[in-house]
């Protein structure tokens, strides 16, 4: 029999994702406000939790940024019941973990256990959700340890670009100030701490996501209700107003004597994750500086040599989203890189993207997302995410359908709006003495000392 050929002219064409499926979930609602999520996964004898609040960073009173994160920090370290010591001990001994972290729009409490010791691990997570004590001593070394971080990070270009991008984007709002700083450290107490705990950790302010081996409906909601049905709810006051400031040109230089390479941020304020506009610009940022077959990163590095990474991102948050460039050069290719990068973005409003591009993007997020939802803690983990950003479960199952819907038409029209280098910040933080002048090309520069 002879051998058909091989065109190896062209690539083997890659089948199209099939949508994520969701195991079976029950959704439901405590009395007291608490939501409940429980997917039922028997892969695996474990159970993982997430039991999250709207009690973000932009929460935080504006004398006391990092309250939300250091009451995360502080959870596990003790409760009415239990030490720092115990709570570690106990999460160990039933083979799992316990931790909290803070986010922009949210606190989340992660927990796991074997199956077997699901009532265990609810126990737990109801001790430390509501009785965390704020020990002084741990109060104390927390600020200091942070305070050290802050000052390292501080002294980081990147940084400060990061910071100043974001205050220049979000303006009044508290998205602007994501990170504390050693005053408003030193500013939060215990008292302090267990007010936000009284004010945002309470049950009509929370939502539980439980997922792996659970046991039978009944009597996972039997445990689940003697756990946190006595938790009493309370009167919540509702997030910031969004209060956005409008899109325009600002050229921002962060003065960082003896940089010897300007690290740049190019932005725009964009969407959030229930804006019908989110999956266009998606996968056009994907296109333009998503990974290293991006165009960003074909142009500015590889043909043009003038930094060593180059990319984008859409970032979306609760009540607004973010398009950022980003990139570090050195000194004397400043302007040229920056003129680069704004032609991209142009050229992605101008002209629809080829077949080509929008198909690797598109198999590209529809790949990755699905990788990420194969763990039960990548599975946990993006549960808890939608439900912080008020989007439905399903959204997961429909994530994959969505990007495959996006036109090359429909990215235009979205860069148009988001991406659009006529309306867009630039931040620069490096030498003053040396870069200025290059910047001086894309409007009046306002100079500003590295703090």
């Amino acid at each position: 029999m002879k051998a058909v050929p091989m065109d190896r002219t062209k690539p083997p064409q890659t089948p199209d994702q099939p949508a994520f499926k969701l195991p079976a979930v029950h959704e439901t609602r405590l009395p007291n406000g608490l939501e409940i999520v429980l997917v039922d996964d028997a892969r695996f004898p474990m159970i993982t939790a997430r039991l999250g609040f709207h009690a973000g960073s932009k929460y935080d009173p504006k004398e006391l940024s990092g309250l939300s994160e250091t009451t995360g920090a502080l959870l596990t370290e003790g409760t009415t019941r239990r030490t720092a010591r115990q709570i570690a001990e106990d999460a160990a001994s039933i083979g799992g973990s316990i931790g909290a972290s803070s986010s922009p729009d949210a606190l989340m409490l992660s927990a796991s256990a074997l199956a077997e010791n699901l009532p265990r691990l609810l126990d737990l997570i109801s001790d430390v959700a509501r009785n965390a004590t704020f020990p002084d001593d741990e109060v104390a070394l927390r600020k200091q340890n942070r305070t050290q971080e802050l000052l390292a990070d501080r002294s980081e270009a990147a940084f400060l670009a990061d910071e100043k991008l974001n205050q220049v984007l979000f303006g009044p709002h508290p998205y602007a100030r994501q990170d504390p700083t050693p005053e408003s450290l030193a500013r939060i107490s215990r008292l302090s701490l267990e007010e936000f705990r009284d004010a945002r950790l309470v049950p009509n302010n929370a939502y539980l996501v439980l997922l792996g081996a659970l046991p039978d409906l009944k009597s996972v909601t039997e445990l689940i209700e003697a756990n946190f049905g006595d938790w009493r709810q309370r009167d919540v006051a509702p997030a910031p107003a969004p209060g956005f400031p409008p899109a325009q040109r600002a050229v921002v230089l962060v003065d960082r004597p003896g940089s010897v390479q300007a690290d740049i941020r190019i932005g725009r304020l964009a969407v959030t994750r229930t804006d019908p506009d989110y999956f266009p610009l998606l996968v056009g940022n994907t296109i333009l500086g998503g990974g290293a077959s991006s165009r960003m990163f074909t142009n500015i590095r590889e043909k043009k040599g003038f930094a060593y990474d180059v990319h984008s991102s859409a970032a979306a948050m609760k009540d607004a989203g973010d398009f950022a460039i980003v990139t570090q050069v050195r000194n004397e290719v400043l302007e040229a890189a920056v003129r680069a990068a704004l032609d991209e973005m142009q050229r992605i409003c101008a002209e629809d993207v080829s077949p080509d591009e929008l198909a690797t993007a598109k198999n590209y997020l529809s790949g990755t997302f699905v990788i990420r939802l194969e763990t039960q803690d990548g599975l946990a983990s993006q549960l808890a995410a939608a439900r912080a950003m008020g989007l439905p479960v399903k959204y997961l199952e429909e994530y994959t359908t969505s990007v495959r819907a996006v036109t090359a038409g429909q990215i235009r029209q979205v860069a148009a709006k988001y991406v659009n280098p006529e309306d867009a910040s630039i931040i620069v933080v490096g030498d003053a003495a040396k870069i200025a002048r290059q910047l001086e090309t894309f409007g009046a520069v306002k100079v500003e000392k590295a703090e």
